[in-house]
């Protein structure tokens, strides 16, 4: 379900100082900016003009300030990078990559990111990932500063053999951890599924 607000209203998803930066681009552009109520899956969404409709961009309004800011700065650039070179250029190609490190630039150096998160994000300026759910060490840092939900812990920090439950109510038993993976079995079928250390999960007791 998505929820309209007015531009004002931005300021109480975004960290301090940082609102002036973030709506001259919304402004410019003429972005219809939607966002929306939590969603498990989807961080945020950029798409490009149609059928007499501008420039829409939704983001997933439970975020903590920091993955909203980066969320919405990825968004931007993916219309940064469609003004550029419209469909001609991978979604999250060299392209996309440039532009975004452009616009995180824009933000570092500025006391906007606490320095953990400021570290991490200097860090991805070279290469950028297709999002920050991919870029682990972001994530991991960006994690710690959202809302505590009880009995949740991301998968590695779990031991092995832990029964956990994920977001659509399905148990897996935590395996081994292979390469950047951990091999989980989902307890009712026995099939078994690659997780992100960083995937956010519930605890099971036995």
């Amino acid at each position: 379900m998505k929820q309209e607000a007015p531009l004002h209203a931005l300021a109480s998803y975004l960290p301090d100082g940082t609102f002036e930066q973030v709506i001259a681009y919304i402004t410019e552009f003429k972005v219809h900016l939607t966002i929306t109520r939590e969603r498990a899956s989807v961080l945020g969404d950029y798409r490009h003009p149609y059928e007499n409709k501008g420039h829409r961009i939704s983001i997933n309004g439970g975020l903590n300030k920091y993955a909203f800011l980066l969320t919405l700065l990825h968004e931007i650039a993916h219309l940064v990078t469609f003004m550029v070179y419209g469909n001609r250029v991978s979604a999250h190609g060299k392209e996309w990559k440039q532009e975004y490190s452009k616009i995180l630039r824009e933000f570092v150096g500025k006391n906007y990111l606490p320095p953990d998160v400021e570290a991490a994000v200097r860090d991805s300026l070279h290469n950028p990932a297709a999002s920050s759910c991919a870029d682990e060490d972001l994530m991991r840092v960006l994690k710690r500063y959202d809302r505590k939900k009880e009995n949740h812990y991301l998968v590695e920090q779990l031991p092995p053999g832990q029964l956990f439950r994920t977001k659509d109510g399905r148990i897996f038993r935590r395996g081994e951890r292979i390469r950047k993976r951990f091999r989980c079995e989902e307890v009712d079928t026995r099939r078994v599924y690659l997780f992100s250390p960083v995937y956010e999960v519930e605890l099971v007791s036995e």
